[in-house]
């Protein structure tokens, strides 16, 4: 009876943490954001200030350059873009006449005339300009809340990485004295596995870049480039966003008046590159710094796009990751812990753990 009473009120406590951060999410999100980058820019903080310069510097320099990166890809996007778009018209008609084709085929195979397939479609359009107003208003609300997330991120990211000595101390003032050394032990850790899953996860998107952009040169697609990067920056979402980017570039193949062994090439590259990905990359790159159930990993990225859209799905599995660290360390919480972890991994090989080691941060 004890056992189920204590079963009970773990289920209530999740199920009021979800709530609470369904409801919470506009605050929570650029907050969870701006903590997670911090810890990414904290080493090039504390190097800085081993070099002499001081923690307001040396957190906006850190901020700085994370920005120069952000900003450098975002031209780099918007160059490849203003090539996509000098052959727009000729996509146009190349869309028009594969949904002529489409429209053949649904005659052919269902027979659902032309005409009565314009009907269906005028219905679906009717009240176009009022669909096409409410359109445009979200369109510009989003990109205004976007706007004012970013910023919010940034500044949260500043003063994370100013206060984190004050933050840090008051963790300690929560625990008793005898468990400092392990809740020290546990923000060291929670913040190093923070650190090389998501610049290991920077290092292989850059290399998916290169495969990608190799793979679909090839292939005869144009603007390569374009759809390589896009490929390997919705990698930052697990699982959806390699699918979604390969079926952009499946489309732009069949819009540019490709043949169906352009569209077999791109699906033959995706494949290559994500059997690459799973079996090279990850291994040599990320290691197993997560060191998280698969089952688990699909079940929290799941529950993270439900609670919190794609910002839940990018911040999931370092969220996990840092949950598993408080686990293993905490004796009540192990259970958990040997639960959501990957009993079957191997000793991590990844270059972190070979040139990098399990430094304390300052």
């Amino acid at each position: 009876m004890l056992q189920l009473s204590k079963t009970l009120r773990l289920l209530l406590l999740f199920i009021l943490s979800v709530i609470i951060l369904y409801y919470s999410s506009s605050v929570l999100i650029p907050l969870t954001f701006g903590g997670v980058l911090a810890m990414l820019l904290m080493p090039l903080s504390n190097w800085m200030e081993r070099i002499g310069l001081n923690r307001g510097i040396s957190s906006f320099i850190s901020l700085f350059v994370f920005a120069a990166v952000l900003a450098g890809l975002v031209l780099l996007l918007n160059w490849q873009i203003g090539d996509l778009l000098k052959d727009f018209s000729k996509l146009q008609d190349q869309l028009m006449k594969l949904f002529e084709q489409i429209k053949d085929y649904v005659r052919s195979q269902f027979g659902i005339t032309t005409r009565q397939q314009e009907k269906i479609l005028q219905e679906q359009q009717s009240g176009g300009m009022e669909k096409v107003a409410g359109i445009a208003i979200g369109t510009l609300t989003s990109t205004m809340s976007i706007l004012v997330s970013s910023v919010l991120v940034m500044v949260y990211v500043f003063l994370f990485l100013y206060f984190r000595g004050h933050f840090k101390n008051f963790v300690l003032r929560l625990v008793d004295t005898p468990n400092h050394a392990t809740a020290l032990k546990i923000m060291h850790k929670a913040s190093r596995v923070t650190q090389q899953y998501i610049t290991g996860l920077g290092i292989m998107i850059v290399m998916l870049w290169v495969m990608y952009g190799i793979g679909f040169s090839i292939v005869g697609i144009k603007n390569a480039i374009f759809f390589a990067i896009l490929c390997g920056i919705l990698e930052i979402v697990p699982f959806a966003g390699n699918i979604t980017g390969t079926s952009i570039t499946v489309l732009i193949a069949f819009a540019q008046g490709g043949s169906i062994d352009m569209v077999i090439g791109v699906l033959v590259t995706y494949a290559i590159v994500q059997f690459t990905q799973t079996y090279v990359l990850e291994p040599l790159v990320v290691g197993n710094q997560v060191n998280l159930n698969p089952l688990f990993t699909i079940l929290i990225i799941v529950i993270g796009e439900a609670v919190w859209g794609i910002s839940g799905m990018v911040l999931a599995i370092p969220l996990l990751g840092m949950f598993k660290v408080l686990c293993d360390h905490v004796e009540p919480l192990k259970p958990y812990g040997y639960l959501i972890g990957n009993q079957n991994a191997k000793e991590d090989k990844s270059f972190f753990k070979k040139y990098f080691g399990d430094k304390d941060d300052n």
